[in-house]
């Protein structure tokens, strides 16, 4: 038996991210992801420490690192395509489950249960994926304002509907991360402390 898991995981920095849109900096899906490992994690310590959850970070950070393993297969889905009807993005969702139970079964067996629980969403784990999603929400948005603070206004309208949609995902943390850190990354290296 081959076990293929870690060498298709190495080739998540090989899909690229916002293949539609001019970028001044590219970002790979493995670039994306760890920055998702970091924000959810971030998100989680602020819940906990701010808004007196008892979620847990590391086990979130996990989570992030995982959350988009299936587009190994598929493939980044431009959000224009994927969000474009329910129809679409159901079947997308099922398309999603079964590549990453794909990447799962490439494991060996005795080790599958323990990737399986990062990467599909358990019973009792709902609001640690929803801090993760609302990390892969800051992780769009802060790819939009870095930007365009390099001049390039192709992501005016992709960073307005990404802030709406982190609103829409009524995360107190992450409404907290959008006041109390956003905008530093709106800063030069020199104007950082």
């Amino acid at each position: 038996m081959s076990n293929d898991f870690f060498a298709f995981l190495s080739r998540m920095k090989y899909i690229d991210r916002w293949a539609l849109m001019r970028n001044t900096e590219a970002e790979n899906l493995m670039q994306h992801s760890f920055e998702v490992a970091l924000l959810a994690h971030a998100l989680v310590t602020i819940s906990n420490a701010r808004f007196g959850t008892e979620l847990d970070a590391d086990k979130a950070a996990v989570i992030g690192l995982f959350h988009d393993a299936s587009e190994i297969l598929t493939g980044d889905m431009p959000t224009p395509v994927k969000y474009y009807s329910t129809e679409i993005r159901s079947a997308y969702k099922k398309v999603e489950e079964i590549a990453t139970e794909k990447l799962v079964e490439m494991l060996p067996e005795d080790m599958q249960p323990a990737y399986r629980d990062v990467m599909v969403v358990q019973d009792g784990q709902e609001e640690l994926w929803k801090m993760v999603k609302a990390a892969d929400k800051l992780s769009a948005l802060i790819k939009c304002v870095e930007e365009e603070k390099a001049g390039n206004r192709e992501f005016t309208k992709a960073k307005e509907a990404t802030e709406a949609a982190v609103h829409a995902l009524d995360c107190p943390a992450a409404e907290l991360f959008l006041s109390e850190f956003l905008p530093s990354y709106r800063l030069t290296l020199d104007q950082l402390k």
